[in-house]
């Protein structure tokens, strides 16, 4: 059944029902009838009280309050005898055109011609083009300053300018504008934005849908919003068409685990690669369309001739991210102590979007301060709200938890100093924060596209620094470390199963590593019961050989474990200068105590 023999039932319903509560209306307000010859007959013997006329018929209302109706043939006769008795008298005129408009035949004449309606305004626009949306060239303001921390991008995609402004320069000697420009990268870097910044560069209209309003349930509609989208942009040309998620509609036909709705997207693609392929050389229409998932999109979509294009945006580095900074602070009051590129320095791997949200941020936490400008604290604030989440002010703990989580803290925070590979502490809490009891922050100097095995190792260690201060203090263990062991885990597990750093398995590679930029995971090779023996000793060589030396180094700085712990209980919140300043102090004190034994030695008597 399709849709608009769905609605054609609906209103055959419909008008069922209204002629069947007309009738049963017009049943419940009939009154009986008598002849005219007894009418007159009480008219006579004064029984009549009140008296309502409409065209020939009369309604009378007799001394009991009965009701009736008759038929005058002659009204002017009735009304004289009426007025004598001074019998109270209404008139109504004739109600034909009334019952008329009631009839069957009139009824479903409108309902059928309302249906007609509906059916030219989803014919027209209403299913197959509802969703396209269309920006003229004239609001569309995003240009290439708008967009920041990208400069590679930005280049690929100068070239799709001037394809738009003068694609006469480049088919003048045979060739042909490319097609289609594909972004592909993690979420929040800027393709949506990108796209825009294309079409207001060029001066054209900017046909923007999503790749999820092409798919519906119904059989041939995705395709047919195709062909439409198609046609708007080929009458607007030149002009950008913009497809976001294409995945959702591009994805590879037959794909294992794909449910629901396969044929429907079948269809749209073989529409959509159709109408890719339909362009004549005088039509400069480019289509751009952005995705996260580049590995599940049909090959059909990404070959020569379709999109030509394949850009890769990815996080901004830590100056494309003081150039993202810049560029959302000129909307914002800025105080003059913030200095952006320490910003950028503090947020390795912030995308544009968690850029923008975290100035945003701060701005909001300036305004409930009441300030009159945004200062670093407030950035700081945002920042740490953004990474370890909201304060968990009204959570009541116990002095001993307070404690447990001062010592954990400061075990990780100590093996992080004091281990040469790994990144510096930036910030250390025991108030709780989402759903931690505490919080040690690491900020790395520079931005790192590679890890060595000494740093992975360093990471390991940091990781298990809390437990092991659990341990060295209390001689217990908490749950606090759950997701320090998580951790500690996957990254022992991608060390020899991904990037072959065993010395007794060798450099080979046991699972498949994710190729998309969402990071859903990893597929398991298919390897023997005795390797995957082998492969469990090495993950847990791995972990023992890091907890022993963790040991070692907290059994070594047993002073500045507790020194730093107290300092915890005391101030709740310390940043890396005051880690720093506590290290140095101990240091001293250690050294003195050293010196002092020294003393004492030379002058106890032999």
């Amino acid at each position: 059944m399709n849709f608009s023999f769905r609605n054609f039932l609906i209103l055959i319903l419909v008008a069922i029902a209204v002629l069947i509560a007309v009738d049963f209306w017009k049943a419940e307000k009939k009154l009986p009838e008598v002849d005219y010859s007894t009418f007159m007959a009480q008219l006579n013997d004064k029984e009549i009280t009140k008296v309502t006329i409409e065209g020939g018929i009369i309604t009378a209302t007799d001394k009991f309050d009965r009701q009736y109706q008759t038929f005058a043939p002659d009204v002017k006769t009735v009304l004289e005898k009426l007025e004598k008795q001074n019998i109270t008298i209404t008139t109504h005129p004739l109600k034909g055109t009334s019952s008329l408009l009631f009839s069957p035949l009139l009824l479903i004449i409108v309902l059928g011609g309302w249906m007609y309606f509906l059916m030219r305004q989803q014919k027209g626009s209403g299913f197959a083009k509802n969703s396209t949306l269309i920006t003229p060239a004239k609001k569309l303001n995003i240009t290439f300053e708008d967009v920041a921390g990208i400069p590679e991008a930005k280049e690929e995609l100068v070239e799709t300018v001037e394809f738009l402004k003068n694609s006469g320069k480049f088919t003048k000697l045979g060739g042909h504008i490319p097609k289609g420009v594909l972004l592909q990268g993690p979420p929040g870097t800027g393709k949506t934005l990108l796209a825009k910044a294309i079409a207001g560069e060029a001066g054209v209209p900017f046909y923007s849908m999503s790749g999820s309003d092409f798919v519906e349930m119904f059989v041939g509609v995705g395709a047919s919003r195709v062909r439409n989208l198609f046609d708007q942009a080929k009458k607007s040309a030149p002009c950008i068409i913009f497809i976001d998620e294409i995945d959702a509609v591009g994805r590879s036909r037959g794909a294992a685990g794909a449910q629901g709705g396969q044929d429907e997207r079948e269809q749209t693609l073989n529409a959509l690669l159709v109408e890719m392929d339909g362009f004549k050389s005088g039509e400069t229409v480019i289509i751009v369309a952005a995705t996260n998932r580049p590995d599940v999109l049909d090959p059909a979509l990404l070959r020569p001739g379709r999109f030509d294009r394949q850009v890769n945006i990815l996080p901004p580095d830590v100056k494309g991210r003081e150039k993202i900074l810049a560029v959302h602070a000129k909307k914002l009051i800025m105080g003059k102590d913030v200095a952006l590129f320490k910003v950028a320095k503090s947020t390795p791997g912030f995308t544009g979007a968690e850029l923008a949200n975290l100035m945003n941020e701060s701005a909001l936490m300036a305004a409930r301060k009441n300030k009159n400008f945004i200062e670093t604290i407030d950035i700081e604030e945002a920042k740490d709200r953004i990474l370890m989440g909201a304060e968990r002010k009204g959570m009541v703990i116990t002095e001993q938890e307070r404690k447990v989580t001062a010592y954990h803290e400061a075990g990780h925070a100590i093996v992080a100093e004091l281990l040469p590979d790994a990144d510096p502490v930036h910030k250390i809490t025991i108030i709780p924060r989402g759903r931690a009891m505490g919080v040690t922050q690491q900020i790395p100097l520079d931005d790192r596209h590679s890890y060595s095995r000494e740093y992975l190792r360093s990471r390991i260690m940091t990781l298990l620094g809390g437990r092991t201060a659990e341990e060295i203090i209390f001689n217990q263990f908490t749950t606090g470390a759950s997701s320090d062991l998580q951790s500690a885990t996957e990254i022992a597990t991608k060390m020899i199963c991904e990037w072959g750093m065993s010395d007794l398995l060798g450099p080979r590679a046991y699972v498949v590593a994710d190729q998309s930029f969402l990071q859903t995971g990893t597929v398991k090779r298919s390897y023997s019961e005795e390797t995957a023996r082998a492969i469990d000793m090495e993950i847990n060589k791995i972990i023992e050989d890091c907890y022993q030396e963790t040991m070692i180094i907290l059994e070594g700085k047993i002073g500045f474990l507790h020194k730093l712990a107290e300092t915890l209980l005391l101030s709740e919140t310390i940043d890396a200068e005051e880690v720093n300043i506590i290290l140095k102090s101990n240091e001293i004190s250690r050294q003195n105590e050293e010196m002092l034994r020294g003393r004492q030695q030379r002058t106890l008597p032999t």
